[in-house]
Parts: C-alpha cells; sequence; structure tokens
C-alpha cells in the first residue's frame, strides 16, 4: 500500500488477489476433473473391447466341443477315402468311392464355413510346434532335418486355435543318436501351446 492510497484501495487490491489466488485454484481443479474424465472415458472403452473381444471369442468357439467330436468322422472318411477302390471295375464299387469322395468333401466344405480348417502339411514343411504334433523321427535323404516327413493324423484349426495337431513323423536332424543317450527332443511343444506337439520317439 502507497502513502497516499486510500483504505478502499486497499480493499481492491485485497480482493484482486483472492481472486487470482481462487482463479489458479479453479484452473488447477478443472485439469484434474479432465484428467480423471479422460480416464474414466479410457476404462469404459477398455471395458467395451473386452465385453465385445469375449462374446466374439464366445460365438467363435461354441462349436469347438461339436467340432472336437466330428473329427473321428473326419478322420474315418479320410482313412476311407485313402483305401477307395476307385479304378474298380464294379460300377457298386467305383460309386461307393465316389460317393465317399463327395461324402469327405462336403463335411470338409462345412467345416471350414464354420471356421475349422484341415492342418495336413505336405512332405518336406517345416515342422512346427504349434500345429504339429511329433510322434516319430527317421531318416530322410529327400527332405531337410527337422522337417515334416509324413502325415499320420490330420490336425485341425478353429478361428487360428488349434483343436487338434497333425501328428507327423518327422525328418531326423544329422546322424540318429545312440540308444543309451537319446538326443534332446527338438520337437518339444512350445509353452504357449500346451496342447499342441509331443515328444518325439526316436527310431533306432
Amino acid at each position: 500500500m502507497t502513502d497516499d492510497s486510500t483504505p478502499a484501495d486497499a480493499a481492491d487490491e485485497f480482493i484482486a488477489a483472492a481472486t487470482a489466488d481462487e482463479l489458479e485454484a479453479l484452473k488447477a481443479e478443472v485439469a484434474e476433473l479432465r484428467e480423471k474424465m479422460l480416464r474414466v472415458a479410457a476404462d469404459a472403452e477398455n471395458a467395451k473391447r473386452r465385453a465385445e473381444r469375449d462374446a466374439n471369442d464366445a460365438r467363435a468357439y461354441a462349436i469347438q466341443k461339436f467340432a472336437r467330436d466330428l473329427l473321428g468322422v473326419a478322420d474315418n472318411l479320410q482313412r476311407a477315402m485313402q483305401h477307395a477302390p476307385r479304378d474298380s471295375d464294379d460300377p457298386l464299387v467305383k460309386n461307393l468311392a465316389i460317393g465317399l469322395e463327395m461324402t469327405e468333401k462336403e463335411l470338409l466344405s462345412a467345416f471350414e464355413r464354420n471356421g475349422l480348417k484341415r492342418v495336413d502339411p505336405e512332405r518336406g514343411a517345416k515342422f512346427d510346434p504349434h500345429q504339429h504334433q511329433a510322434v516319430m523321427e527317421q531318416p530322410a535323404d529327400d527332405v531337410p532335418g527337422g522337417s515334416v516327413l509324413q502325415v499320420l493324423q490330420s490336425g485341425y484349426d478353429l478361428f487360428g486355435r488349434i483343436v487338434r495337431p497333425a501328428m507327423v513323423v518327422v525328418a531326423a536332424k544329422g546322424a540318429a543318436a545312440p540308444a543309451e543317450a537319446p538326443a534332446a527332443n527338438p520337437y518339444a511343444q512350445a509353452d504357449s501351446d500346451p496342447g499342441a506337439g509331443s515328444e518325439v520317439d526316436h527310431k533306432a
């Protein structure tokens, strides 16, 4: 306060200073409320996305158990097709083979329409522990070591998730290990997918 200021001037200065402090406090409160609002909105959006994902997963995998029950039917049809006498002179036998082939195609088409696809790696394909289960190892000259040599049983994939891994024979890597000291299993299933893959039975 200056010497020539009046009590009224001093009061005005006090009110102005108080108003400035209150304004800063209000600004800080608004900023805090805005931050809280953004956090609540982000949490709500995350909850919405989780609910949508869970609902989609529930719909996508609702048929998983039913699909597993049908895999035996698909296996039997595949085995029947492998031994079907397509070149038979008997028209009844030939028609039976054609009927089996059409039935298998229709079943696989129904599987694919519902997101279930056969996992049937070709000879020489790279072994994938997330999709394949190695049941034995054999030497081979025409494919690289560690590659699929033969499919013993087809696997199935449901919307990117393995319902059943393909059971395969893999090509041995280098010389066969001695029986008394078997080599470490290079085909053990990765931790992220415990349902697929297994240890290899080394053939002497």
